[in-house]
């Protein structure tokens, strides 16, 4: 069986003598057929059965041909390694000519016939292979002298390359072929004696089979029959007036000459009533789409308004609480500072108690040195008596020593008076001596005594003072403590004022911390004051003051405290 013999892929038939009375009843394959009319029609792909004959010829060019091609370039390469020397080339570089060009020629004809197996075709490497086989042929005939001088010669030298192409060109029309063979791609073309029996038809034939991708040559004439056949029948059907027939009954001779066949233009209409249904079908959903869309974007957007409101409402809350708390926390330390204010006039009341106390002892140990100083004024006397009565003795003794040698001669009577009186004296004496020993005894007690208070006065003196000492110590951190929370109470009132955020609230906190701490940020780079802040107030204080126990939340605040200060803030201003 023939190529021509088998025809493509085509709408189903439609007998003419039977054409359907409405295009609505038109057959159901008819509705089914390509909507891409432009499209060509997929030809069944033939692949030829081998048999003996086409086996043998396919052998017998196989080998003509390479024997052709090797008789003709080694006829080439010895003429041109010849002339090559008489051309100017070396002897080393002279047989090497000919295989640059036979060879490129060789070599592009195959890389061609490669390609075009591949279905990648590049004209060009035609072209230059066409070209240097006539730059052989040309340099062969050209060898032997002038080619006017003797065609015959130079023609001998010369066909022998055409042949090889030739040869070549047929297999390279016989890959093509088959490749189109195999992909259903193949076109037919329309014989010679058409164009002879109809050579103004043709053209016309010829024009619609190639614009509309037709590649079956008989598939175009069963088109070409079929629209003649719904012609004749719309003949009979209104008597030979075609302008009785409906828009749709005419689609088969308007729609033919691009590219229709009679079923496909007769199922045009209801084709595109469906088309027209599907798009209004689709065009409906996308509205519905569209409309539940818009719906859920409204629920959507009310539900993240319920939300955000929520959030709004938490977050309200929030700042509520923790002003709130910040409020509580500055009343705290306002009471706090006035705790400390009435602390400090109890410490000022014991201030005043222990100064008096200090006077009072200062008063007794005056008295205590009056009271020491009259002993010792006892004592000197007691000791002075002492002396005078250890003098007298030594008189009375001596006036006893020497009325008794003056008077030895007295009488036994008087001396015995006088020895009476002499002990009188004696026993007075040694009164006087036990009595002034007591008053040395009694002063030295009462110095001592003295003594003892003086020292007792000192240490309540020194007690008053220290008592003092703290109490006006205690005043001044009052004072310190009753002035921080003034600051305080006006930061907490400037920063309700300002609506500041909770996060704001605690840098500023941490701030007056930094300075309430003694820390000194005059001259400093934003390094410095940074290291200042660290050294007086620490990440545990943070923590502990604002409850946090993130160490990487209250490192932020003390950097944020310090970009604050560096800007200028001072809570006293």
């Amino acid at each position: 069986m023939t190529i021509t013999d088998m025809p493509q892929t085509a709408a189903p038939d439609i007998p003419a003598s039977h054409p359907p009375g409405r295009v609505s009843d038109a057959p159901e394959t008819v509705s089914e057929t390509a909507r891409d009319v432009s499209r060509p029609d997929k030809r069944k792909t033939i692949k030829p059965s081998r048999d003996r004959l086409m086996t043998a010829l396919s052998l017998a060019a196989a080998i003509g041909g390479t024997l052709v091609g090797i008789i003709g370039f080694a006829m080439s390469y010895s003429t041109l390694a010849k002339v090559a020397l008489s051309w100017g080339f070396s002897t080393e570089l002279a047989p090497w000519f000919p295989v640059g060009v036979d060879a490129s020629i060789i070599a592009f004809l195959a890389l061609d016939l490669y390609l075009i197996r591949k279905n990648t075709p590049w004209p060009l490497l035609r072209m230059a292979a066409h070209a240097m086989t006539g730059a052989t042929i040309w340099f062969n005939a050209s060898s032997q002298g002038r080619i006017s001088t003797d065609p015959v010669q130079a023609a001998s030298h010369g066909v022998m390359p055409v042949l090889f192409v030739i040869g070549v060109e047929a297999a390279r029309r016989l890959i093509i072929q088959k490749a189109r063979l195999e992909a259903g791609t193949a076109t037919d073309r329309i014989p010679l004696h058409r164009w002879i029996l109809s050579p103004i038809a043709t053209p016309v034939f010829y024009r619609r089979m190639r614009l509309h991708n037709v590649t079956s040559y008989p598939e175009m004439i069963r088109r070409q029959q079929e629209l003649i056949g719904y012609k004749q029948w719309l003949n009979r059907k209104y008597d030979g007036d075609l302008g009785k027939a409906s828009e749709d009954e005419r689609l088969p001779m308007k729609m033919a000459p691009y590219g229709y066949t009679v079923a496909q233009a007769l199922a045009m209409p209801e084709q595109q009533e469906r088309d027209a249904e599907a798009r209004a079908e689709e065009a409906e959903r996308r509205r519905l789409d569209a409309e539940t869309r818009q719906e859920l974007a409204r629920k959507k957007a009310e539900a993240d308004r319920l939300e955000a409101e929520g959030q709004l409402e938490a977050v309200r809350a929030r700042v509520e609480g923790e002003t709130g708390q910040a409020r509580a926390h500055a009343r705290a330390q306002v009471s706090a500072a006035e705790r400390a204010a009435e602390l400090e006039q109890e410490a000022l009341d014991n201030a005043v108690v222990a100064e008096a106390r200090a006077r009072e002892a200062e008063a007794e140990a005056k008295e205590a040195k009056e009271r020491e100083a009259k002993a010792d004024a006892d004592l000197r006397a007691a000791e002075l008596e002492h002396q005078a009565a250890e003098k007298r003795k030594e008189a009375a003794e001596a006036d006893r020593v020497a009325a008794a040698e003056a008077q030895a001669t007295e009488t036994q009577k008087i001396a015995e008076a006088r020895k009476a009186t002499a002990e009188a004296n004696r026993r007075a004496a040694e009164t006087e001596q036990a009595a002034a020993e007591t008053q040395r005894v009694t002063a030295e007690a009462n110095r001592k005594k003295a003594d003892e208070e003086r020292r007792r006065a000192i240490a309540l003196a020194d007690a008053a003072r220290a008592q003092k000492d703290a109490a006006e110590t205690e005043r001044a951190a009052a004072e310190t403590r009753r002035a921080a929370a003034e600051i305080e109470r006006r930061a907490v009132e400037i920063e309700d004022a300002a609506r500041l955020s909770p996060r704001e609230r605690a840098v500023r906190k941490v701030a007056r911390m930094a300075l309430a701490a003694g820390a000194v940020f005059v001259g400093m780079d934003a390094d410095g004051m940074h290291r200042e802040l660290c050294r007086v107030v620490s990440i545990a204080d943070v923590q502990r003051e604002f409850d946090v126990s993130s160490t990487d939340t209250a490192s932020k605040y003390r950097q944020e405290a310090v970009a604050l200060l560096a800007d200028g803030y001072r809570p006293q201003q």
